[in-house]
């Protein structure tokens, strides 16, 4: 590089510099380059023509104003000019400010290309090595394009210089990774393979960067690099430090080179060639023996550069997993890092021993520093180096060593680090499966498991130990004697009682021989923990109850009490309710067969890969929280309204499942899925788990680790007549008539979906329609389930969504099509996406047409999507609450109402209410502790629109006052659900207590969605 002169110091570049640091606040320094770039802007267009030097300082401001963080709109062009220039300051600050300002977008780009094609061709040196720079610190694909095709050729020709060779081989690796497809290597491929015998070892090093890239992508074609790099480590292995003095790094020869071809040795498998296979097992040895001499150095660079060779040596022994000898020295030598005072060794140390203990030659060597392992998961500081030790454990387990790593991990899973509880719960559920030659010894590990971590035990977890006891009667016994002590302590976890009620369900029988748990005893153990369980273990529990009525006639007096009582049959919690009404009457009329028939014991599970290790996979592998983007956003309202999670249940109607579709027949989630369009075996198992979590293939995004299409309500009985029948034309035809208007219970139908986003939205004879929804934002996805009750098969079967008026503008709904043929019995699924885009009342209308032994069936139905839908709730304090609450305080901004309610004003039902219509619900705000008080935000495209709610009981009176206040300036009756009609206001009255619910909202119009009101023009009319 030529040498800067004197004169090229630009003094006045310096000054501007100066200025700018003596600057004593901000607007001076501004005011200071607002001055220097009004002087550059009129040296540019003055008339009197700048020479490069000047240009040269200029262009140098203006670079350094930028890289303060100001726009430079101007001096583009001048750059451009400053790379005609045979002086090298002037050329190299033109491509400086060429690659740190100009875009590949720029309409300067062909001007800089034609600048960079003309000191390609120049065979200056200097200029070849300034144009490859900016070609590679662009990067773009017009670069790519122009060049691509010319730096193969600088790289291999016999009279370009070494440093020359250096950049093109870097700029070509640059534009490669950014265009793949343009840089096609062809007949250069030998000639660039061949560079790895340069004399030049920066040569060497740049073009086996991108020999590794290359070959990663396309390996048979560079395959003859192979013997090449052997034959170049060997050389530089068998060197002493002296031999490569200029690229010796504390005694270290050429480590970054040696580095980097192990790295490429590593996308190859091991030699074919004896000869080079036995060199290269020679290289190997002499880097393990290199390891084991003492250190020529003190200084840590010397260590780190000798290791850095020695792990990617080990790295390639582990990769070639061929030579039993050099695996386990490297076994060996990871052995002695693993007590090394530096973290970062043992932490690399356990890596690698992770990957060596899966090979057989050296998994016994592994074996061996078990107990120092051991010691590093108790002992160690870094919780990152605990984690590896956590997996080297894992890896090294077998049936020789099982119960110890077992034992040991379940001891520091105590003190373990919450980051790490969860992974560690599976691999210790795994091992303890794996392994088990004692299945009894199982049951202890997994019990002992959910006693010390049992917030951490998935569900997968327990499905699986439920699912082994079932399929094997040698524990069952023990399995149920286990569970019965442990659920015997006063602080027993959720997971262990939901095992607890599942197995002494189906095997409290087995221990009801002993006077100290008999069947009235394992009854009361169970039940004292009901009032502190969840619903979902609430439901689980109901079935063992009804399941020890079978078991244990005994025990059918006392169960009924409970079933009888008002907290289960009048229960807040639709699925506890009926679980406790049909268990009740099915005890009370079903005969002692039909009991034993229906309540039988579970039939044993297929077998396939354990749940457990798949969703270690999941959660090792890279992306796998991409399938649960949209329950990350689920609203705590959706899961009250049938999204929660319901865990394995009791088979209770296990002879009837022909009948009613039950979402806990496939408990542990084992069963294969189902093809979708499958017939069924008769037509008296008809849509048998139409809704099921194994039914329907599902997309990645809607069946997820919570069970996201687990949970949709049991199918309600509706009109048998529901479908219009048209003409019988010929099946092949597309129906082809008008959409029917929709059906006259298509509000009331709507109207059930406004606290809830899942269930049955239409049933008749024929069809079953069912709905699962989750909402996020201004955006919501809805999963249509369409069941053919029929043994006829469905033909020319279409749907059309569709936006009536000014919906169109309001809402955006795309829909995926579905299939044209529904089997008999079989189920299908379409998808649909909304945006909400701005404000609406009306709701979209779905039609579905279909042809059934010839006749066309036509109708049509509103989609549950409506205002609330797109609530997303918002946290307050008081203070802020109230606040607000005074500031939207304009006649405009408030919708009341007083009420009488058609329910009970249960506590509990309210909370649901107000928390599937999606507002968050503040506790401890309002300074009544009897008002309820909400708050959220409607989410659309365009705006968000707050929303405040206070629902004001009246006990004596039994009146509520339901307020609403908006920030915008117009009513709409779908958050009120009232009517405003200008008469009067009319109130439906089922029981003698009312209720007042005045929302505030931060908008200035109603909309009646919320309350499900309709604005008739004649009466003011509220359904509560």
């Amino acid at each position: 590089m030529p040498a800067v002169s004197k004169g090229d110091g630009m003094r006045g570049l310096a000054v501007f510099i100066s200025d700018i640091r003596n600057c004593k606040s901000k607007e001076a320094e501004i005011k200071r380059i607002n001055k220097e770039l009004a002087n550059i802007r009129s040296k540019f267009k003055g008339d009197k023509a700048l020479d490069g030097y000047s240009k040269k300082k200029y262009v140098c401001k203006l670079l350094f104003i930028f890289l303060l963080g100001h726009d430079i709109d101007f001096g583009h062009m001048e750059a451009v000019n400053l790379l005609s220039s045979n002086k090298y300051t002037e050329k190299q600050i033109g491509y400086l400010f060429i690659s740190v300002l100009v875009n590949s977008n720029s309409e300067l780009i062909r001007l800089i290309n034609n600048a960079i094609k003309n000191d390609l061709s120049s065979r200056n040196p200097t200029f070849m090595c300034l144009a490859l720079h900016c070609i590679a610190n662009v990067g773009s694909r017009e670069m790519a394009e122009a060049f691509a095709s010319e730096i193969p050729r600088i790289l291999v020709a016999g009279d370009t210089m070494d440093s020359v060779k250096q950049s093109a081989a870097l700029c070509l690796l640059r534009l490669y990774k950014t265009s793949p497809d343009l840089v096609l290597m062809g007949e250069w491929t030998s000639r660039v393979v061949h560079l790895l015998n340069d004399q030049h070892m920066g040569v060497v090093t740049a073009a086996i960067s991108l020999i590794t890239c290359l070959s990663q992508k396309n390996p048979d074609e560079f395959k003859t690099c192979v013997s090449l790099a052997v034959s170049r480590l060997s050389r530089i292995v068998s060197s002493a430090s002296t031999d490569l003095q200029d690229y010796t790094y504390y005694f270290v020869p050429a480590p970054w080179l040696s580095c980097k071809l192990l790295r490429l040795l590593q996308c190859y498998p091991p030699p074919e060639d004896g000869a080079v296979k036995g060199r290269l097992v020679e290289c190997l040895e002499t880097i393990l023996n290199k390891a084991q001499e003492p250190p020529k150095s003190k200084k840590v660079q010397h260590s780190n550069a000798k290791n850095a060779i020695l792990f990617e040596a080990i790295s390639l022994i582990i990769h070639y997993d061929s030579e039993p000898n050099l695996l386990v020295r490297a076994c060996n030598q990871l052995g002695q890092f693993l007590q090394h005072r530096e973290t970062n060794l043992r932490y690399l140390a356990l890596e690698s021993m992770c990957t060596l203990a899966s090979s057989e030659f050296s998994h016994e060597a592994v074996k061996t520093h078990i107990e120092t392992v051991i010691n590093a998961l108790k002992t160690e500081r870094d919780v990152s180096v605990r984690q590896r030790a956590a997996d080297l454990l894992y890896a090294m387990c077998d049936r020789s060593n099982a119960k110890q790593i077992v034992a040991e991990m379940l001891s520091y899973l105590e003190t373990a680090d919450y980051s790490i509880r969860e992974e560690m719960v599976l691999k210790v559920a795994i091992l303890a499966e794996k392994y088990a030659v004692d299945y009894s010894w199982y049951v202890d590990t997994i019990l002992n498991l959910i006693r010390i971590a049992g917030d951490y035990v998935s569900e997968e977890v327990w499905y699986r130990v439920i699912q082994i006891v079932i399929n094997r009667d040698d524990v069952q016994g023990y399995a149920a004697k286990t569970v019965f002590e442990a659920l015997q302590a006063p602080a027993c976890h959720e997971n262990m009682v939901k095992v607890g009620g599942y197995i002494l369900g189906e095997f409290g029988n087995l221990i009801a021989g002993d006077p100290r748990s008999s069947p009235l005893v394992q009854f009361n153990l169970l039940h004292s923990k009901f009032h502190l369980c969840s619903v979902p273990t609430r439901a689980l529990l109901l079935s063992a109850y009804i399941k020890f009525i079978n078991l244990f006639p005994e025990t059918k007096a006392t169960i009924q009490e409970v079933l009888r009582c008002d907290s289960q049959i009048r229960n807040s919690d639709v699925e506890l309710q009926q679980r406790a009404v049909e268990y009740l009457k099915l005890s009370s009329i079903a005969s002692t067969d039909v009991l034993a028939t229906v309540l039988e014991e579970m039939p044993p599970f297929p077998e396939r890969e354990s749940s457990i290790l798949a969703k270690l996979k999941k959660k090792k592998g890279p992306g796998a929280v991409s399938v649960t983007e949209l329950e990350d956003g689920k609203r705590e309202g959706g899961e009250l309204n049938g999204g929660a999670d319901r865990g394995p249940d009791t088979s209770v109607m296990a002879a009837s499942n022909a009948s009613t579709p039950s979402p806990s027949a496939d408990l542990l989630g084992i069963r294969s899925a189902a093809p979708v369009s499958a017939a069924p075996a008769s037509a008296g198992s008809l849509l048998v788990d139409v809704f099921s979590e194994a039914g329907p293939a599902a997309p990645s995004a809607a069946v997820n680790d919570d069970g996201f299409l687990r949970d949709l309500e049991q199918p309600t009985e509706t009109s048998d007549s529901l479908l219009v029948e048209g003409s019988g034309d010929s099946d092949s035809a597309p129906p082809s008539e008008d959409p029917a208007p929709p059906l006259s219970e298509a509000d009331e139908l709507l109207n059930k979906f406004v606290c809830k986003n899942n269930g049955v939205l239409f049933e008749n004879q024929l069809l079953q329609i069912g709905i699962k929804s989750e909402y996020r934002q201004n955006l919501g996805r809805m999963y249509l389930f369409y069941g053919n009750k029929t043994s006829v098969q469905f033909a020319s079967f279409t749907t059309t969504v569709s936006c009536p008026g000014e919906l169109q503008s309001q809402l955006n709904v795309q829909s995926k099509p579905v299939e044209p043929l529904v089997e008999g019995g079989a189920q299908i699924q379409q998808v649909l996406n909304i945006e909400c885009l701005t404000d609406f009342s009306d709701a979209p209308l779905l039609n579905i047409k279909f042809r059934y032994g010839g006749a066309l069936q036509n109708l049509t139905l509103k989609l549950p999507v409506t205002i609330n839908k797109f609530f997303q709730p918002t946290e307050m304090s008081s203070q802020d609450f109230f606040q607000r609450w005074k500031q939207l305080s304009q006649p405009q901004q408030e919708a009341q109402k007083i009420f009488k309610a058609n329910h009970g004003m249960d506590t509990e039902v309210l909370k649901a209410k107000l928390l599937g219509l999606g507002m968050a619900l503040l506790d401890n705000v309002d300074p009544n502790p009897e008002n309820y008080v909400c708050a959220g935000v409607i989410q659309t495209k365009g705006q968000q629109v707050g929303c405040l709610l206070r629902l004001e009981p009246n006990a004596q009176a039994q009146v509520r006052n339901a307020p609403h206040r908006y920030e915008r300036h117009r009513y709409e009756t779908h958050l009120t659900g009232t009517k405003d009609t200008g008469t009067k206001c009319t109130s439906q009255v089922r029981k003698a207590q009312v209720r007042n619910a005045p929302h505030r909202y931060e908008r200035h119009r109603y909309e009646t969605h919320l309350t499900g009101t309709k604005d008739t023009g004649t009466k003011h009319t509220s359904q509560v």
